[in-house]
């Protein structure tokens, strides 16, 4: 690659004039030998100059040639006197054009007729122009691109003897990069801001930002990021000086309209142009923050009424406790239940219990003082936190109050609603230190005063702690109980009041507890029902029964107890089938008993049930008929097959004339609809004669036998064959037997 000559100064001219003139005479032989030896010392002095020339000039284009940017070197006139390989590399279309003396002006209308300079083309001779006006601006810099779509940066200054050094850098790459970054930043969704280190002002914005903020680009450029700040004065970088991406920072930043929005910022150190800057990568996370305080809320308060929930409360109550600890004051905690809220809802529609409730915590909050609490617990339960009080009777006026308030009418949606309230009431730090703990006896005496007579409230008392243990107690041993099969079912016989003879026997469950002895169902089956035990219990009593009755005559059917809990399970046909199975007991010889609070619900779910166990052959009785809710209605939701009056009717039946047309019209009417009638509870042969002549079905009661262990049944059933049909009182005496 052609580099160039040295260039000649005078002192090597004016050495080489001389060394020329001294050459000639010497040869013709007319300078004295006295003038030779200066001669020769004259030419030595010239050829070591022109040496060292050439030593510097080589010097100087090994200097150059290392260097990554292309060199060139011209004098006054315009013409080339040395470049480097980087500059022959640059311009490799042109680089045979380079000649020292060639003018660079001839090269570079050389290039633009041969098209390498893309620029020029359709404005040649004024793109020429102004590429020579350029060449002799001292300090001027600007961008070239070449034929093969590099760019190349030109910059050129001038000598003191009038020439130019001109420098070339390839760019394409930086600008291939920053051509990405525009492509990138300008059509980005994402706002983006490129910001100044040093001054903070904004440097430029994408249209998302500018959409963002509602600033124009012509705005955003008067501004630094401390005017789009609020509240803070330092910029989102500040303290970080990482190069690398930076961790998101959560900001407040104020838009053109002045409404204040949530960003989490990312920041990226970078050069803009030929400035240290950092951009701004903006996520709006405005809604995200609202949602999250939503969130917040709904964690710690009722969704329907927008009051504390139980979590909410506790910490309230503990916070209180607090204080109460600093102070002489009390604090009450006073547990609100609703009385007959569910009949609103099962008569009127969730709705309207809906706004009910809410209706009933606007009256409350309209009653308390601003610094008492409000919770709302459950479906019908509330809480109020009462602080600062001298004494007691300030938490009893309070609960007069209350259960004032709820009293009132209610209108929704054009109907009338009263309901009432009751109370129960826990002291502090008498009553409980912790919030747990006075909530516990709140409910406890909630409970209580429930129990006692509803619309009222009751204060909580050290033995109602004691009786819930108790219940507890009873949980943990019904637990083990079920889980051991520890329980059994007792039968009580069922007799034909025309024949006198056995016809069944209703399956009664019975505890044998090893340290309190048989346990009352009236005790346990309760605790069972609260506790959702009594879907184990009554499977385990169905399946008992079921393996008891097949060894029984086929005429003798088994009557087992189901609990409207079972129904809500949903497995309660299976559970059936599977007993059936497992016992080989024909389905028409089990009969299910089911109360009217079963049927209160009027879910088609229990109704399918009930119809698909019919359809299996297995028999479907009303128990306690007459005691619950619209019972000839629910005669006609489902085709009993027996009908079983309950003991209040029976009970006296013989003096009683009341009594008497109660059962009578309830006989008359399942021989109507003919279902079987049983009448439960016959102890007297007076109230047996009373049955027999109305014509009541069958019989059960203490009468004929109280319920008793299926070792006492079989031997029962043994004595009835040897009897024909006639000998009710020997059947009965038989089944009296210890």
């Amino acid at each position: 690659m052609p580099i160039g000559r040295p260039k000649k100064t005078k002192k090597t001219r004016k050495l080489k004039r001389a060394a020329i003139a001294v050459r000639a005479p010497v040869k013709r032989g007319k300078l004295p030998v006295s003038e030779i030896g200066a001669t020769v010392r004259m030419r030595a002095e010239a050829a070591a100059a022109i040496a060292q020339a050439r030593t510097s000039h080589e010097r100087l284009r090994q200097a150059i040639d290392i260097l990554p940017q292309g060199i060139v070197f011209l004098d006054a006139d315009g013409r080339y006197i040395l470049w480097n390989k980087k500059y022959s590399e640059i311009y490799s279309r042109s680089s045979d054009l380079f000649e020292p003396g060639a003018r660079l002006q001839d090269t570079i209308r050389i290039g633009v007729e041969r098209g390498d300079y893309p620029e020029a083309i359709g404005r040649e001779e004024a793109w020429i122009a102004e590429r020579l006006t350029r060449l002799y601006q001292p300090g001027e810099r600007h961008e070239q691109v070449l034929a093969d779509g590099r760019c190349i940066l030109i910059e050129e200054r001038l000598t003191e003897d009038g020439g130019v050094i001109g420098l070339r850098v390839d760019i394409t790459e930086l600008k291939q990069r920053e051509a990405s970054f525009r492509l990138l930043f300008d059509s980005n969704p994402v706002p983006m801001i490129v910001c100044a280190l040093d001054d903070e002002r904004i440097l430029g914005v994408n249209d998302a930002a500018i959409a963002h903020y509602g600033y124009s680009r012509a705005e955003f450029e008067k501004l630094t990021i401390g005017n789009v700040q609020a509240f803070d004065s330092q910029p989102p970088w500040a303290g970080d000086h990482s190069s690398d991406e930076l961790t998101a920072r959560t900001w407040k930043h104020v838009r053109a309209d002045g409404a204040l929005i949530d960003l989490a910022i990312y920041s990226r150190q970078l050069v803009y142009g030929d400035r240290p800057a950092v951009l701004l990568s903006l996520m709006d996370i405005t809604e995200r923050k609202r949602a999250e305080a939503r969130l917040a809320f709904m964690a710690q308060h009722d969704g329907l009424t927008g009051l504390p929930n139980r979590g909410l409360l506790r910490q309230e109550i503990d916070e209180m406790l607090q204080h109460t600890r600093r102070s002489s004051d009390k604090m009450a905690v006073l547990m609100l239940g609703l009385d007959n809220f569910k009949a609103v809802n099962d008569t009127l529609g969730h709705g309207v219990g809906d706004k009910l409730l809410r209706s009933v915590a606007k009256r409350l909050r309209s009653t308390l003082r601003e610094q008492d609490t409000l919770a709302r617990l459950n479906s019908d339960e509330f809480a109020i936190i009462q602080s600062g009080l001298a004494r007691p009777e300030d938490a009893v006026l309070l609960a007069r109050r209350l259960l004032e308030a709820i009293g009132e009418p209610y209108l929704l949606d054009g109907h009338s609603v009263v309901i009432g309230a009751s109370i129960g009431i826990a002291m502090a730090p008498g009553d409980g230190e912790e919030s747990e703990k006075l909530l516990k006896h709140a409910d406890m005496a909630l409970s209580r005063a429930k129990n006692d007579s509803r619309g009222t409230f009751s204060f909580f008392e050290s033995g109602m702690d004691a009786r819930a243990q108790g219940r507890r107690k009873i949980e943990i041993d019904l637990r083990d109980a079920i889980q051991s099969e520890v329980l059994r079912p007792y039968y009580q016989p069922l007799i034909d009041l025309s024949s006198g003879r056995i016809t069944g026997f209703e399956a009664l469950v019975r505890w044998p507890h090893p340290e309190r002895g048989m346990v009352s169902p009236a005790e346990f089956i309760p605790v069972a029902e609260e506790t959702g035990l009594i879907n184990a219990l009554g499977g385990l009593m169905l399946r008992r029964a079921c393996m008891d009755a097949v060894l029984w005559p086929d005429d003798v059917r088994v009557a087992v107890n189901l609990s409207p809990l079972q129904f809500r399970a949903g497995n309660l046909l299976s559970v059936v089938m599977e007993a059936l199975k497992q016992s080989g007991l024909p389905a028409k010889r089990l009969e299910l008993e089911i109360t009217e609070t079963l049927l209160l619900e009027k879910s088609s779910q229990v109704l399918a049930t009930l119809h698909a166990l019919r359809a299996l052959g297995v028999r479907i009785s009303m128990d306690d008929f007459g005691t619950g809710y619209s019972s000839l209605s629910y005669l006609r939701s489902f085709p009993f097959d027996k009908i079983k009056i309950d003991q209040s009717f029976v009970r006296g039946l013989g003096t009683n004339n009341d009594a008497q047309a109660i059962v009578r019209a309830i006989i008359s009417l399942g021989v109507g609809l003919g279902v079987t009638i049983t009448a439960e509870g016959v102890e007297t042969e007076a109230e047996l004669a009373c049955l027999r002549s109305e014509g009541c079905h069958e019989g059960q009661g203490f009468l004929f036998s109280h319920a008793r262990p299926n070792a006492e049944i079989v031997a029962m059933l043994t004595a009835q064959r040897g009897i024909d049909g006639g000998a009710l009182t020997a059947v009965a005496k038989a089944a009296r037997v210890a």
